[in-house]
């Protein structure tokens, strides 16, 4: 679904507004103009014929009429043409002058001269209004178009300068991680509601991080402490296997041996993951990468053949990176080793090494992972109960740290893992 800007829909409704506007009050406005001009066309026919009656028609004799007719062009006294009553029309006629057809509105009012009746004629051009209208319209035309100028450059010029701060903020906490040690510094703002914004987040950025500074301590103190412990229980376990045990003995004791071993690797990558955050590994040297995956093949073998799992490396570069040795080799083998925990039986791992990328694809689950939890802390796919969920986790900080990017996809079978360095 495409996005927008505030600022550009914000321009985008008052331009819609302005056209609405245009497109409806034009019709209403020519159709109202047009009827006052109509009706004030009317008002003046049914004046002059009552200043004839009142006025001029006194003492009018019948050549009076004659010369009258002579001499006015759209007034005219005509012979009773039954006329009862005033009658305004509209109509085309032929104009003389013109000499072609022209609108007209034209009044027959009965009228009484000497004592016998005629009918009181008299016509008004209509054209020269019309276009009068036409002009009025063309202005409001010219209005609203100087109208959508003024939003458009408004909205480029003067909204945007004032929504600065605003985006700025987004920006800002667009780029925020709570893990690093850089709160954002949001810019002054004279405007009321952007500055209770800056304060209400710079408020809560300060909370949350202080809760998880103690999280994070806690979870680092928990792990410290439970080293020793889960060492002697190991110890413990393992002199127990000296011991003469039933069969139903040994398998509880194997269980419990697993659970260990398990316990131990989550807390060596919680403790692992603490150092990454502290910036311990900040040593770098320059890293045959293609060395690193010969180094530990035999081992990722070994760890394959147990599910038959397929392991092909190709090489079609010589990929030497600068990095940190410890965290480059903890990155190949979790990423690796996650390959072969979440593959299927009889699957496929293909470690391609390319310019500048390594490339780890892998069968498994016939669908695509959610990128936007896989890197979280404790994610787990439901394909394996094996991992603790951090393997991801530690991955995606090593390449933070390390200034590289991981990449995720899933195509044709194949979920493929892509370190840019």
């Amino acid at each position: 679904m495409n996005k927008n800007k505030l600022l550009h829909k914000t321009t985008r409704d008052f331009l819609a507004l302005a056209a609405v506007t245009l497109f409806v009050c034009a019709p209403i406005f020519y159709f109202v103009s047009q009827w006052l001009y109509i009706y004030e066309t009317e008002e003046v026919l049914q004046q002059h014929k009552n200043a004839f009656v009142n006025q001029s028609s006194k003492n009018f004799t019948t050549d009076d009429i004659k010369t009258w007719n002579r001499f006015n062009l759209h007034f005219t006294i005509l012979p009773d043409m039954g006329i009862t009553r005033d009658s305004i029309v509209g109509t085309t006629m032929e104009d003389s002058i013109a000499e072609e057809k022209e609108p007209f509105r034209i009044i027959y009012a009965p009228v009484e001269i000497a004592g016998r009746k005629y009918t009181y004629t008299e016509k008004i051009h209509l054209l020269e209004m019309e276009r009068l209208v036409y002009s009025i319209a063309g202005m409001f035309t010219f209005i609203i178009v100087i109208l959508f100028i003024g939003i458009v450059w408004l909205s480029k010029k003067t909204a945007s300068k004032r929504w600065k701060p605003f985006y700025n903020t987004l920006d800002q906490i667009h780029e925020f991680e709570i893990d690093k040690s850089k709160p954002p510094h949001f810019v002054e703002t004279d405007i009321d509601e952007f500055e209770r914004l800056n304060k209400s987040l710079e408020t809560l950025i300060e909370k949350n991080t202080a809760i998880y500074k103690s999280q994070r301590e806690f979870v680092e103190n928990a792990a410290h402490e439970l080293q020793t412990p889960l060492a002697l229980f190991q110890n413990k376990i393992d002199v127990l296997f000296q011991m003469q045990l039933n069969k139903e003995q040994t398998k509880v004791l194997g269980s419990l041996s697993r659970d260990v071993v398990k316990l131990n690797r989550l807390n060596k990558n919680l403790l692992l993951l603490s150092k990454i955050e502290h910036e311990i590994y900040l040593e770098k040297n320059t890293i045959s990468i293609n060395e690193q995956i010969e180094k530990h093949l035999d081992f990722f073998t070994e760890q394959a053949n147990l599910k038959n799992i397929e392991i092909n490396v190709q090489t079609s570069e010589k990929l030497l990176i600068s990095g940190n040795p410890t965290l480059t080799e903890i990155l190949i083998n979790n990423l690796v080793l996650n390959a072969i925990r979440h593959n299927r039986t009889n699957g496929t791992i293909i470690i391609r090494i390319m310019k500048n990328e390594l490339l780890v694809l892998n069968t498994g689950d016939d669908k695509s992972l959610p990128i936007d939890k896989l890197f979280n802390r404790f994610f787990n796919s439901g394909s394996s109960s094996k991992g603790n969920g951090l393997g991801l986790s530690i991955i995606k900080k090593i390449t933070e740290l390390s200034g590289w990017k991981i990449n995720y996809s899933f195509y044709n079978g194949f979920h493929s893992f892509s370190i840019h360095f």
